[in-house]
């Protein structure tokens, strides 16, 4: 999410009551793609720095969002303050948020990244209270307390200081501050589109900027652009780049504008079960008791955020 949607609830229209085929696929497509991201980025780490495998996934879905762009008509000329703007938003949604994510991934299995990062819409509410002053209710202050409660059980081994995943709460700190990354690059993103500007041209320049800061974070670290040229590490960054970051950011806005963003949400509440199951099967994930009632809490913090 993996989630690259600046958006925000009430940005889409009035929902319809009910399901339909399509809302079903969509619903389907959208947690399946999220969900199944997080062990392709797993797929990504060992050989290349995570930075610059970050880069070759962005420069393969930025080329993607240019050619949607073009065939759409899109506007493609923006002032200097709007560039500003796109520019943060690279900074924040399509550079540091994922090479947070990716160097936590080398110590936290990919379940886990998609639990935390399922957390941004908790958050969100904490960013909104602290910077916009926004009125937080009863209800989900609560699913907020929930959602952070469930983490801190997932992770409590590591913690408390118990014996337990080498790296996984450094790793946990990083994946935080990623999903922190994001909540605010949707803030930075919301200014966009209250400027007018058209989300997918937004996106674009985004991913442009992103692609700009990945590049130079490299070039400061001396990374080598390198490509692992294997099977599973070009398959994992189309993949990512196609799948998780523009076919899945089709369907979401799809979904949004036909159902609207409370039920649209409710996709961060289903993807890391897709994960964690995937991470349990390919990765030997082991579920304990703790465990399994700090994903259960994570997910019904969520539930709680989301729910009108």
């Amino acid at each position: 999410m993996d989630q690259t949607h600046p958006l925000r609830p009430g940005a889409a229209g009035s929902p319809r009551a009910g399901l339909d085929r399509t809302d079903l696929a969509l619903y389907a497509a959208t947690v399946f793609l999220w969900g199944t991201s997080w062990i392709a980025i797993r797929a990504q780490l060992g050989v290349v720095a995570p930075e610059v495998s970050a880069f070759w996934r962005f420069l393969v879905a930025a080329a993607a969002m240019w050619i949607w762009v073009a065939l759409r008509g899109e506007r493609l000329a923006y002032g200097a303050r709007d560039h500003l703007l796109f520019a943060a938003t690279g900074l924040f949604l399509f550079s540091t948020n994922f090479t947070l994510f990716y160097y936590g991934g080398l110590t936290v299995p990919s379940g886990l990244l998609a639990v935390v990062f399922s957390l941004a819409s908790v958050f969100n509410l904490v960013l909104g209270w602290a910077l916009l002053g926004q009125r937080v209710e009863a209800r989900v202050a609560a699913g907020g307390l929930v959602g952070a409660a469930g983490i801190g059980l997932l992770f409590w081994p590591e913690i408390a200081g118990a014996a337990g995943r080498e790296g996984a709460l450094g790793g946990l700190m990083l994946c935080v501050a990623g999903t922190l990354c994001f909540c605010v690059g949707n803030l930075v993103a919301t200014a966009v589109q209250r400027r007018g500007v058209a989300l997918l041209p937004a996106v674009a320049w985004g991913m442009t900027y992103g692609l700009v800061v990945l590049l130079a974070v490299s070039l400061a670290r001396r990374q080598a652009f390198v490509i692992e040229p294997t099977a599973l590490y070009l398959g994992a960054v189309l993949y990512l780049a196609l799948g998780a970051s523009v076919a899945a950011f089709f369907c979401y806005l799809t979904m949004l504008r036909r159902l609207g963003a409370a039920r649209a949400g409710y996709a961060t509440v289903l993807f890391p079960i897709v994960a964690l199951a995937i991470s349990t099967a390919v990765e030997g994930y082991r579920w304990t008791p703790l465990a399994a009632l700090g994903v259960a809490c994570a997910l019904l913090g969520n539930v709680l955020v989301l729910r009108r």
